[in-house]
Parts: structure tokens; sequence; C-alpha cells
């Protein structure tokens, strides 16, 4: 891959990106792991570098998974500002990496913490990301009983994205897991009436509302692949494509 790509080649001039909680976690399960942390951040300074205008959401499920507390006798409304927080936590954490490899970041909250980040507001977000810093939006969409994929095409929408990259641990959407069912297909490309109308994992429904009202495309992909996320703003077949 040729980090030297002029914008003029890009498919995707805006970008939001959106990673799960998990991910930072890798084999373990929890928490963040340092060597996960830094093959993504290397992932994201390589997209950056190509003239992308980046934002990134990132789930806070490596943490506490607002819903499954809720599910175990936790007020839901505490638990889901539990996630929000561990979204933070993880922000801040990609941040530190970020910027220690010389990238300017920012992180921005939909709650309110000015003495470990900005609060989120629309027009200083769009001026950090035309002068070429990262934001990294945290804290969802600061409101309970909506998820991060819902927060993430929110801030895409606001921001102007020409599309949401919602990278995960397969190749991309499948008929059925393809964890538990080795025989799922893979789906190259699908419209958002489908992925209502067959329930397919890609994001929840609100997200995929949004996303079809705005005419706003989301690629999934693996984020495991090296370079995917690069490719996939080139334009090259990569995961699938919800459109």
């Amino acid at each position: 891959m040729n980090q030297n790509q002029t914008s003029q080649e890009l498919r995707y001039q805006r970008v939001m990106l959106k990673l799960s909680g998990e991910a930072l976690a890798g084999d373990r399960g929890f928490g963040i792991t340092p060597e996960v942390v830094d093959r993504i951040t290397d992932e994201i300074g390589s997209v950056a570098s190509m003239g992308v205008s980046l934002g990134v959401v990132i789930g806070g499920g490596n943490i506490v998974r607002g819903a499954m507390a809720s599910r175990s006798g936790m007020d839901r409304v505490q638990a889901d500002y539990m996630g929000m927080l561990a979204t933070v936590i993880n922000a801040l954490a990609v941040q530190d990496l970020l910027e220690h490899k010389g990238i300017e970041t920012r992180v921005m909250t939909a709650i309110r913490m000015e003495e470990i980040a900005e609060p989120y507001i629309r027009r200083r977000a769009l001026r950090h990301m035309e002068k070429g810093r990262i934001v990294l939006f945290a804290g969802g969409t600061g409101n309970p009983y909506f998820s991060t994929d819902t927060g993430a095409v929110l801030r895409a929408i606001e921001m102007g994205s020409d599309v949401v990259i919602k990278a995960t641990k397969v190749r991309g959407v499948y008929t059925a897991d393809p964890v538990t069912e080795p025989d799922a297909e893979f789906i190259r490309e699908i419209s958002f009436q489908e992925v209502v109308a067959r329930e397919l994992a890609v994001m929840d429904t609100p997200a995929v509302a949004l996303c079809k009202q705005n005419s706003l495309p989301i690629i999934v992909l693996n984020l495991g692949e090296q370079g995917a996320v690069s490719r996939a703003i080139l334009g090259e077949p990569v995961g699938t494509l919800v459109s």
C-alpha cells in the first residue's frame, strides 16, 4: 500500500471509523492489550497519512456493556452511563498511542469532562478535522439506550462523512453468524432494507435507519486484515458494502 495517495485517488474523503471496544482487548476479551492497540493505531495512522479526514468512535464492551449489565439486574440507565465512561477510557488509550506516533488527535466527549477531553461541539470538531487532526468521539450519544453504533452514525452525519466503516473480527456481513455457523455465506453487497428485513448483524436498527435516511453507506470489514481500511477508502472491494 502506497501511503502517499493523493486525495484525488480516494473513493471516500471523510470517514467515520467505528471500532468495537472488544477490538482493543484482543484474544484476552477484556481490558486493553497494548500490543493490539499499537497495531490498531498503526492502521489508523496509515489511513490518516492518506489525507483522509478521519473521525473514530470506539465502543466500551471490553470494559462494560450497558445492555448486558442491565440484564444482570443493574438499572439500565446507570449501566449505560458506565458504558459511556468505558468508551472514554478507550479513546484516551488510543489517543495516547497515536500521539506517541506523532499523530495529532483530539478526544471529544458527549458528556462534559473538560479536565480530560474537550466537550463535543460540532463546529469545533469540524475545525479539528479540517486541520488534519483525528477526532476520537467518546461517550456515545450522551444518552442511555443508544448504542455506540448509533453514536458513530450520528457523528458521521453531523461531520458530513462519506462513509461509516465498521471494523470487526470477521470479513464482513454473512447470512448467519460465521462463528457459530460455518456454512454461513459471505455477502459482498446488500441494501439497508435487506439488512433490516433479514435481521442481519450489521449495526442495530436505529443506526441502520439513520444511514438509510441520510444515504450514508456502511462498509463492514475485518480489522485484523492488514490494510483493509485503507483499501476500502480507495474504493477496493473489501468487506461488505451496505447502501
